[in-house]
């Protein structure tokens, strides 16, 4: 891992003692005479460690740590302080410093301070690869299963297109995960992605969560509101659990969807919006139809593509990859360092049926690896009905 590290302190054979020390040990090196010297190279994010020295010419070095508390991903800084300023590097240590040492320096033992600082800049690094990872793909997992390939191949070409997306499976399956990687892999990936639970909304209430009211409208409508369509405007709506939507709401939705435009509740004025929607539902929407609970018009409408995500007993050897993912990322989460899974509680994993599919397999996961102390998830880490079978 390359690192590299900004010494602050005004005197030059003290700087040079240092770096020729670290350049041997692969650091890169940066120095700083002033504290407003090393201010402007952490600015500029130049260093990821700071070796600070307290007694500078322009100040005093422990306030360049209050100066930069609020820092995006400010360096770590080791205090060097003289000999008897242990209650100052304590006190520095409270406000953010990673380690303190007094002169003379045992190079050694900084060099170890340096290793675990380094530690914590590569978590960072992983973390933020992870995070920007997150926002391009929506924790989508492929996996090798011939149906998953599918599902990406046709997400991708559903994302591009623009079109409206019925997605459909078990609960947990991760319908809103696979919403959020067309949002994020279309000409829309900039623009809002509006999220409701249709089943979570009062259905009297839904209209004007979806489509908003004029001041007036009814009895508690003291001013105008924006509904979700209007917010959406240019970007995506994800409609979710959609099978819980009301006949009424499903005809006012379907004629939004047709124009592109809709009308306020009590409104008049004719509101022109260009929004893609994305719809999910763990019912089946064919069976609902011939009861008379859902409207044909709109099941059509919104499946221009339709995307089917199976449960996860259908697509078990996806199961790896997708341990893998969850052990990487409930280590950041959690501040942990698992390094994966014994072959035999992998098997167990495979083995279960999972009903509450994708979701149950990240909990039971998560679980796991909060009780585990070993370097890998073994059996007797994992819930009683999947360590002793179903």
């Amino acid at each position: 891992m390359s690192l590299t590290i900004l010494i602050v302190d005004d005197e030059e054979n003290a700087r040079h003692h240092i770096r020729k020390y670290m350049e041997n040990k692969g650091y890169s090196i940066l120095e700083a005479p002033t504290l407003e010297d090393a201010k402007s190279h952490m600015m500029k994010g130049n260093a990821d460690i700071v070796l600070l020295d307290a007694k500078l010419p322009d100040g005093y070095g422990p306030t360049l740590i209050e100066e930069t508390a609020t820092m995006m991903n400010r360096p770590l800084i080791i205090m060097i302080t003289a000999y008897g300023d242990i209650e100052m590097a304590v006190n520095a240590m409270k406000n953010g410093a990673h380690d303190f040492f007094t002169k003379p320096i045992k190079l050694a033992d900084l060099e170890k301070s340096i290793l675990r600082a380094g530690e914590i800049v590569q978590m960072r690094r992983e973390l933020a690869h992870f995070r920007q990872s997150q926002q391009q793909n929506g924790n989508f997992i492929m996996g090798k299963s011939q149906k998953m390939k599918d599902i990406y191949s046709q997400a991708q070409r559903a994302a591009s297109a623009s079109v409206s997306v019925l997605i459909t499976g078990e609960t947990g399956t991760g319908k809103e995960i696979l919403a959020k990687f067309i949002h994020n892999h279309g000409p829309r990936a900039k623009k809002a992605f509006i999220g409701v639970n249709c089943a979570a909304i009062q259905p009297t209430m839904l209209e004007t969560e979806l489509f908003g009211h004029e001041a007036g409208s009814f009895t508690s409508a003291d001013k105008r509101k924006h509904g979700l369509m209007e917010t959406a405007d240019n970007g995506i709506l994800f409609l979710d659990e959609i099978s819980s939507m009301p006949l009424d709401i499903q005809a006012k939705l379907l004629r939004a969807l047709e124009e592109q435009a809709f009308r306020r509740m009590g409104g008049n004025d004719l509101i022109k919006v260009n929004v893609q929607v994305l719809a999910a539902s763990n019912r089946n929407l064919k069976q609902l139809i011939e009861d008379q609970k859902f409207r044909e018009d709109l099941y059509y409408r919104l499946k221009v593509v339709d995307l089917d995500l199976p449960p996860l007993r259908e697509r078990k050897e996806d199961i790896p990859e997708l341990v893998g993912f969850f052990i990487k990322e409930n280590n950041l989460k959690m501040g942990i360092n698992i390094l994966g899974i014994t072959p035999n509680a992998l098997e167990r994993l495979i083995d279960h049926d999972w009903p509450g599919n994708i979701r149950e397999l990240r909990n039971v996961l998560e679980r796991a690896m909060l009780f585990c102390d070993d370097p890998e998830i073994d059996v007797p880490h994992l819930p009683p009905d999947i360590s002793k079978g179903d």
